[in-house]
C-alpha cells in the first residue's frame, strides 16, 4: 500500500523534542490537518537544510508522508510574510503554542483557528507593545473554536439574556453568573455582549481586538481561570518564564530609608 503524502501545507512548529542523536519529533499546527506529529530525520546534523527553518513562530510550507501516529517530514521551507517575534513577544508566542498543544487534539482540523494564530503571530512580531490585547483576543477565539467558551450573551444557569447594566462573572464550570458587588473581575452585560458580537463576526480577529480593548484588565483573570480549568494546570510554563524574566530585569530595590522616596519604576505589562 502506497504511503499517504501531503505537500505544501501551511504550518507552524509548536514544539520539538529529541528523537535520536540526529533527529527531532515536531508537533506542528497545519491549516488543513490540525496538529500533526512528524519526525525530522537528520535535522540536528550541521549540514541539514532543515536546521534554520524548523523554528517556532515561523510560517512554513511543509510536506510529509505516512499514516502512523508519527509521520515523516519530507520538505520544509519558510513561507515568508513577517519576521519572527523577539524578546517578550517571543515568550508570548510560546504561550500561544503551549495553549494549542494543550487544547488541540491531533488530526483535528481548525482552519479558521490556524488563520487567527497566523494573524496573532504576525501582530506579535509587528506590534510588541500590544501583546496583552493580542493574547486576550486569541484566547477568546481559541476557546470558542474548540467548544470551551460559554455563550457570552446569556446567563449560564438560566440561559436568560444578560442585563446590559448588570455585572457578571465568568465561572469555568457554568458560564456567566451575576457578580457580587465587590468582585473585581466582573464585566457588565454590555461588555460581555460586545465580546460575543465580535466573535460572531465573519472575520472576528480584529473585532475581538477592539472589544477586548475596552475591558482588557477585567477580562484577563476570567479567561486565565477558564484556561487553567480546561488545561488542568495551575500555571502555564511560558507564563512562569515571563515572570522569571521580569524578575531578573526589574531594578533592585534600594535599602530601606536610602535614596529617593518616589514610587519604584513600573515593571513590564503583565500579559
Amino acid at each position: 500500500m502506497a504511503l499517504k503524502r501531503f505537500s505544501d501545507e501551511p504550518a507552524f512548529v509548536l514544539h520539538r523534542y529529541d528523537w535520536s542523536e540526529t533527529s527531532l519529533v515536531l508537533e506542528v499546527f497545519t491549516r488543513r490537518h490540525g496538529r500533526v506529529a512528524l519526525v525530522a530525520k537528520g535535522v540536528k546534523r550541521p549540514t541539514s537544510q532543515f536546521r534554520p527553518v524548523l523554528l517556532p513562530l515561523q510560517p512554513l510550507l511543509i510536506s510529509w508522508s505516512g499514516d502512523a501516529e508519527v509521520r515523516t517530514l519530507k520538505a520544509a521551507q519558510w513561507q515568508g510574510g513577517h519576521i519572527m517575534p523577539t524578546g517578550e513577544a517571543l515568550i508570548s508566542g510560546g504561550y500561544l503554542n503551549e495553549l494549542l498543544m494543550r487544547l488541540l487534539a491531533r488530526d483535528d482540523p481548525h482552519e479558521r483557528l490556524f488563520d487567527h494564530f497566523a494573524m496573532a503571530v504576525q501582530l506579535l512580531a509587528e506590534k510588541a507593545d500590544a501583546q496583552p490585547l493580542i493574547l486576550r483576543a486569541f484566547e477568546l477565539l481559541l476557546l470558542r473554536d474548540v467548544g470551551l467558551l460559554p455563550d457570552l450573551a446569556s446567563e449560564g444557569g438560566t440561559l436568560a439574556p444578560l442585563n446590559g447594566q448588570r455585572r457578571y462573572v465568568l465561572v469555568p464550570e457554568s458560564g456567566l453568573a451575576p457578580a457580587h458587588d465587590a468582585d473585581p473581575h466582573a464585566l457588565t452585560g454590555e461588555q460581555w455582549g460586545d465580546l460575543q458580537s465580535a466573535l460572531d463576526e465573519p472575520d472576528p480577529f480584529l473585532p475581538a481586538l477592539r472589544a477586548c480593548a475596552g475591558c482588557l484588565q477585567a477580562v484577563r483573570i476570567p479567561l486565565r481561570n477558564l484556561l487553567h480549568y480546561h488545561c488542568g494546570v495551575r500555571v502555564f510554563k511560558t507564563r512562569q518564564l515571563m515572570l522569571d524574566v521580569q524578575a531578573m530585569t526589574r531594578p533592585p530595590e534600594a535599602p530601606h530609608g536610602a535614596g529617593s522616596t518616589s514610587d519604584p519604576l513600573p515593571t513590564a505589562t503583565e500579559s
